[in-house]
């Protein structure tokens, strides 16, 4: 099956610009996050992704030198404990926020889905791309 034509295949990874893919897929963890009434006082499962734009540098084996997916991942994990919020788009834009604090993250892309929020589907959400600003 082929792609349809106004939908471009994602390309983060870039040789010749010096660019690092750094993405965390199908991060599981259950929020406190809704507006309606039955989301309130419990949590609910969420689905994150997230795809970063990277600068390279040379990274000399050293965990110093990148983008580390773990420390990614517990930032996610503290934002979604801070407690409850009322739509994936906060949630969404706090991680983006939160990745973009590291001056090496160029382009930031976060998907957050709830996972039961809409018994016929499968998930329901929001992705955002977020770039950095140069002052």
């Amino acid at each position: 099956m082929s792609q349809p034509d106004n939908i471009a295949p994602l390309k983060i990874a870039n040789a010749e610009r010096a660019i690092r893919h750094v993405f965390i897929r199908d991060l599981l963890l259950d929020a406190h996050i809704g507006v309606y009434k039955h989301e309130k006082g419990g949590t609910q499962p969420v689905r994150v992704n997230v795809d970063l734009t990277v600068t390279e540098v040379a990274h000399a084996d050293s965990l110093d030198n990148v983008v580390c997916y773990k420390t990614v991942v517990d930032q996610i994990k503290a934002i979604v404990a801070e407690g409850h919020l009322n739509l994936v788009e906060t949630l969404a834009e706090r991680i983006a926020g939160s990745c973009l604090e590291d001056a090496r993250v160029r382009v930031a892309r976060v998907r957050v889905e709830k996972l039961a929020a809409i018994p016929e589907a499968v998930s329901v959400g929001v992705e955002i791309e977020r770039l950095r600003h140069h002052s």
